[in-house]
């Protein structure tokens, strides 16, 4: 069985979108590969409106530190990020910014992350 929230990350539709056309809140494998391999007119819809190079509905947040991982949906605002840590690390745990660099942390990324910019 996969979520709701599984199945609008593999389809690459927002949580909203699979709200608002029925995705049920668990499905079989099975229901899941009939729903991509037949999509709906909405589904069709959808992915034939992407635009190549648009930015992604979701995004997999990795810490550099520790491996943790989390698929979000991308913000407008974020930056380019350098790194990317769970915000219970030290800023000591990531190498040092370059030469010349400023770094500046970014805080509220996903559900715990913090982004690290240099620049």
């Amino acid at each position: 069985m996969i979520s709701r929230h599984d199945a609008a990350q593999r389809l690459d539709i927002s949580l909203e979108m699979a709200r608002k056309h029925g995705l049920p809140n668990r499905m079989t494998e099975a229901e899941f590969d009939e729903l991509d391999q037949n999509p709906p007119a909405w589904l069709a819809q959808s992915r034939a409106n992407r635009k190549a190079g648009a930015r992604p509905v979701w995004v997999q947040l990795t810490c550099t530190v520790c491996g943790y991982t989390e698929a979000v949906r991308p913000k407008k605002w974020w930056p380019e990020f350098t790194y990317i840590t769970c915000s219970d690390h030290s800023p000591l745990d990531l190498p040092p910014a370059a030469d010349g660099l400023y770094r500046a942390e970014i805080d509220g990324i996903g559900t715990r992350f913090v982004g690290v910019v240099d620049a």
